[in-house]
């Protein structure tokens, strides 16, 4: 059995316009809200084997609130480029080189990628994977190279706003 944690950037800044996208940091609001994800995975032994997050500063810095929040050694966090603006595919990309020892993994990243790539795996399609929401599924396999065609178990799909 794998679990994978999706989970979306918290809420971030439009406060600077001349920022580029990648640099935009989060608001307040955001880290608060994480600040509850990270609380609840914490109260519930939800932590991951490896954490892989988009490079955009306002995923790099959730990456690191919730690693703070489950005791996740930040250092361990893995970054990827790749993640930034893509594609479902290449979150796939990111899993199926994982050590198969990693029963669970994490991708922090963005929208419309995360919505798209979670939808496959959930019966009951999202609209919109909201800021700091975070989605876990269990697949039916012991390999990561499989995730892409393996049956799923139980998911769970939640926003800061339910906690």
């Amino acid at each position: 059995m794998k679990t994978l944690y999706i989970l979306r950037h918290a809420k971030s800044s439009w406060n600077y316009p001349g920022l580029p996208d990648d640099q935009r940091p989060l608001l307040e609001k955001g880290i608060k809200r994480t600040a509850k994800v990270a609380l609840y995975m914490s109260n519930h032994s939800l932590k991951p084997d490896i954490i892989i997050s988009s490079t955009a500063v306002r995923a790099a810095e959730t990456a690191r609130l919730i690693a703070a929040g489950i005791q996740f050694p930040q250092n361990e966090i893995q970054y990827s480029h790749s993640l930034y603006l893509c594609d479902p595919d290449k979150i796939f990309d990111q899993l199926f080189p994982l050590d198969d020892k990693f029963k669970s993994a994490m991708i922090v990243g963005h929208n419309p990628t995360l919505t798209n790539f979670v939808n496959q795996f959930l019966s009951k399609p999202l609209e919109w994977l909201p800021t700091s929401g975070l989605a876990i599924i269990e697949f039916k396999t012991d390999r990561w190279t499989e995730l892409a065609s393996c049956q799923t178990g139980k998911s769970v799909v939640f926003s800061p706003k339910e906690l």
